[in-house]
């Protein structure tokens, strides 16, 4: 998969493309009918598949006090759209610029800079400043600008829209089977390996820390099953949520033990699949009884994994 950082004119470099439109933050259930709706058209035609998306969340520049946490990571969302097969991701910085412009210019700036064959997005997708243009009018003026258009319907699941919003708060809640079941796929924190107080290591469990951003979703404090990748390697895993009271004054983390695996990753972007709660966050009078929950908790898990 190609990825374009910085948005250039694109029309001689692409073969009749077809561009999914949408910001795509978790790519969830819905997020994925759009963009694999986008990917059928493309082959159809032996087109290009696109998916134009920003860096950043549009909000944290118009609202930022509003703009929502975000479910993943931008190298989690690249890693889920090279799966799903897109050819080329245009990813781009949403700036002040940007959110000036009006939805014509904005649909001039599509027609301009890639000449697209067709542009896919879901239901409630907005744009222009203010979100002034929806699907209603994508549908009324594609034609206008040179290239059709489809909205894909609502997807939902037990009669429920799946949205990024439903997600966050089935995250925030700790319903880890309810925002799995609507993301498609277990929730995945994705961050760089940073240095512990190598606590665990003494205490017979390595781990690995990772820093939890105040702008990601993460679940509540707890011990959790895990499946780890690690330089492309899938592991079983034990995560740590929280900040550890037992030894004080910790900054909340995320903390990974990974199951028959040494090596030395600080400084690696490790990602951390949650696949179920083993329990929550504890105090422990000794480091005896927290080594005993740990033993217990690697029995949960390997038993649960099979």
């Amino acid at each position: 998969m190609e990825i374009i950082k910085k948005f250039a004119a694109l029309t001689e470099k692409f073969t009749r493309p077809v561009v999914a439109l949408g910001m795509f933050d978790g790519v969830h259930l819905g997020h994925a009918t759009v963009i694999r709706h986008a990917l059928d058209i493309a082959r159809s035609i032996a087109g290009t598949g696109i998916v134009f998306t920003f860096s950043n969340h549009p909000m944290s520049v118009i609202n930022p006090a509003a703009a929502p946490l975000m479910i993943g990571s931008k190298n989690l969302r690249r890693e889920i759209f090279a799966d799903m097969g897109v050819d080329v991701l245009i990813e781009i910085p949403f700036t002040a610029d940007f959110s000036r412009k009006s939805p014509e210019e904005f649909l001039q700036l599509l027609r301009d800079k890639i000449s697209p064959v067709c542009v896919v997005t879901g239901p409630n997708y907005t744009f222009g400043r203010f979100g002034r243009g929806n699907g209603r009018m994508l549908l009324r003026e594609a034609q206008n600008f040179g290239f059709k258009a489809e909205v894909c319907q609502t997807f939902t699941v037990d009669r429920k829209t799946v949205s990024s919003t439903r997600i966050r708060a089935l995250i925030a809640a700790g319903d880890l089977h309810g925002a799995n079941e609507l993301l498609g796929r277990n929730f995945t924190y994705a961050g760089e390996v940073v240095n512990g107080d190598k606590r665990g290591r003494k205490l017979g469990f390595p781990t690995a820390n990772l820093e939890i951003s105040d702008n990601r979703a993460m679940l509540p404090n707890g011990a959790y099953v895990v499946r780890v990748k690690v330089r492309g390697a899938m592991y079983n895993g034990i995560a740590n949520v929280g900040d550890n009271p037992t030894f004080k004054a910790q900054r909340r983390r995320l903390e990974v033990f990974i199951d028959n695996f040494s090596g030395d990753i600080y400084g690696e972007e490790i990602f951390v699949a949650f696949v179920s709660k083993i329990r929550d966050e504890k105090i422990f009078a000794t480091v005896d009884e927290l080594k005993a929950q740990l033993a217990d908790d690697l029995r949960f898990m390997r038993q649960f994994t099979g």
